[in-house]
């Protein structure tokens, strides 16, 4: 059979009958194998995945909203400024399989808007309430996302155009800014006009009350800034160009806004432009580690930097001196930093805490809000070589005390300058609890080590990543253990290659909601934009160095490969759930044991808690049964 025949495109097509029934047959083929072991499992990954965990903040004059997932549904909660805690949305009086994925709030927090999606779906409904009585003041559907209130009656969004073109006439994808005002529910087009074919644009509120940034980037290779004003939303203008590099707006100070800029050797520098002049100057010049993210606050600057992928904050004045550093115990993440009254406010998390929410005021740091974890779980740390010499940073998480079952879950993501950070994985932690370790690979195309290392696994140069995952998982056995490769989106499609190209590093692959034929992903709902990333299929020269590696076409019957776990949701309208199905169907052809899990309400951005729940049970059930592990970690005889 040629490499390029596409004997399984029909599964591409989620309503054919043969799908359908292609669909019931690896449900109940997994269904047999796993048995009652996932119900076993369930309440352990109920008991640590189920804590509360922060998915976003927004400090307003009535206090600091935070939108939180919990065992048992997504909510928005309120910490008053007595520091009184008030439950203001559930997702469950929205509707069954509902997520809360975005929250907004106006200055004086009278206004809330938050964006809900049925079953993970990327297409849900953008809802404005007032609080506290909760009346609906307005409710648009689409792929909208980003709100900026304006006034007490509109506010700005973005909406995504996926598959349709804009009013434009552009070719999709691509973003356009609306005005909507909620009690007219009339709308008009402000920003983005014209704006071409893969170009996503992003609102950015400032530390200047009137002041907001429109960031427009080509997908994961360039950015512009522009600025506007709540006043006058249909005025904007163009402030920097990062031409070919990536850039970031992080504030105003006097009249001269700062951004990043990853320009130079990619690590990222904080710029300063005069409004007035235009003049650009250096505030803070690279360092040895990544600057990621940054805002001004209290005539200061306040800029996240990846030490060996975990956080760390610096701060300095606004001509750039240096003034202090923060960090926080045990290695971490530092997110969604927010300003408002000249207060910093960041969530936290780590391997073990699920989320801290801080202020800083004052230059006093302050938990506002804690969720974590009791155990004695220990993070090292480790160097790696890969094939050509370049040092992979890895997190090795595992419990003290406990017997190991020489089993070590690695995963890896490798993409879109995406830095993968100590993450609460509550969901792994019966694993670990009985003895398994989980390592965490920063490969190359991922952001920790800055722009150049992302550009250093894109496109043509994606091959290293896989060598670079390769190199860990041979690390993992170099030290007696068996490896379970797991990656989910990007994370499968590195999985699913390394499946294809060297299956003797793997003893069990979890793959899930993969991409995994490269010759035809920009043709399936969004996929046009990653061609920024991956390459264009339909460019001869592109096409080459993807079918080198694309898994659906490297399937062979020569290769032994390990149990496998594909799995995938219907509700996914990012990566279609054709690339799952065609890759198990693959492997499924030449005798391979792979098994494929299948969610009818669990789409790209996730599922309801207890969906989640039971996804997560199946996976780890899959590990327990194929490696003859009991739920107390004892092997079976």
């Amino acid at each position: 059979m040629s490499l390029l025949q596409d004997p399984y495109l029909w599964l591409e097509n989620l309503k054919n009958e043969n799908t359908l029934k292609f669909v019931k047959k690896h449900t109940e083929k997994l269904k047999s194998l796993l048995g009652d072991i996932p119900s076993k499992l369930e309440p352990r990954i109920v008991e640590f995945f189920g804590k509360p965990y922060v998915l976003s903040i927004k400090p307003t004059s009535m206090g600091l909203y935070f939108l939180v997932r919990g065992k048992n549904s997504y909510k928005i909660k309120l910490i008053g400024d007595s520091e009184q805690l008030s439950e203001i949305v559930d997702s469950r009086d929205i509707g069954e399989h509902v997520i809360i994925t975005y929250l907004n709030a106006s200055q004086d927090g009278k206004l809330l808007s938050f964006f809900y999606t049925i079953g993970g779906s990327d297409r849900g409904f953008l809802r404005t309430v007032k609080v506290p009585t909760l009346e609906v003041l307005d409710e648009i559907e689409g792929n909208v996302y980003n709100s900026v209130f304006v006034d007490e009656k509109s506010y700005l969004y973005v909406k995504s155009y996926r598959t349709e073109k804009p009013p434009d006439g552009v070719e999709p994808p691509t973003d356009r800014v609306f005005l909507r005002n909620f009690e007219s529910q009339e709308e008009i087009l402000v920003f983005g006009k014209n704006l071409p074919q893969n170009n996503l644009i992003t609102l950015i509120e400032s530390n200047v009350q009137d002041k907001v940034f429109a960031l427009v980037e080509h997908g994961w290779l360039s950015g512009k800034v522009f600025t506007g004003l709540r006043s006058d939303p249909f005025k904007w203008e163009l402030v920097f160009d990062g031409k070919d590099c990536r850039v970031l707006p992080i504030g105003y100070y006097n009249e001269n806004i700062f951004v990043i800029c990853y320009d130079k050797g990619g690590k990222g520098r904080i710029l300063k432009i005069d409004l007035s002049s235009k003049e650009t100057i250096e505030v803070v010049g690279e360092d040895e580690y990544p600057l990621e993210n940054g805002v001004i606050a209290n005539n200061s600057i306040f800029a996240t930097y990846l030490v060996n992928a975990s956080h760390i904050i610096k701060v300095f004045d606004t001509n750039g001196e240096f003034l202090r550093e923060i960090k926080i115990s045990p290695q971490g993440s530092i997110t969604y930093l927010r300003v408002f009254n000249g207060s910093l406010f960041f969530r936290y998390e780590s391997f073990t805490v699920a989320s801290r929410i801080y202020m800083l005021k004052e230059d006093k740091l302050k938990v506002l809000a804690e969720y974590c974890a009791d155990n004695d779980i220990v993070i090292k740390e480790d160097w790696i070589e890969s094939f050509d010499g370049t040092p992979i940073h890895v997190f090795v998480v595992e419990k003290q005390g406990v017997i190991k079952n020489n089993l070590a879950v690695v995963y890896g993501y490798g993409g879109f300058g995406v830095s993968v950070t100590p993450r609460y994985i509550g969901y792994v932690y019966p694993f670990i609890e009985d003895g398994g370790i989980f390592i965490v690979s920063n490969l190359r195309g991922g952001g920790e080590y800055g722009e150049e290392w992302h550009k250093a696994g894109m496109k043509e140069n994606k091959w290293k990543v896989f060598e670079d995952f390769k190199a860990v998982l041979k690390y993992a056995k170099g030290k007696g253990f068996k490896t379970i490769a797991w990656g989910a989106s990007n994370g499968g499609l590195l999985v699913a290659t390394v499946l294809t190209q060297s299956p003797e590093l793997l003893d069990a692959a979890l793959i899930g909601y993969p991409l995994t034929d490269m010759l035809r992903f920009h043709k399936l709902y969004l996929g046009m934009l990653w061609t920024t990333e991956y390459g264009n299929p339909d460019d001869p020269k592109d096409r080459e160095y993807l079918l080198n590696y694309s898994p659906y076409h490297n399937v062979s019957r020569a290769k032994r490969y390990p149990p496998v776990l594909i799995y995938t949701g219907l509700y996914d309208d990012r990566v279609h759930p054709g690339h799952a199905f065609k890759f198990a169907a693959k492997l499924e052809e030449v005798g391979a044991p792979v098994y494929l899990r299948i969610e009818t309400t669990s789409g790209h951005l996730g599922s309801s808690p207890g969906i989640k729940i039971k996804e997560y049970s199946d996976i780890l059930g899959f590990i327990y049964k194929v490696f003859a592990l009991n739920v107390d970690g004892e092997k079976k005889i």
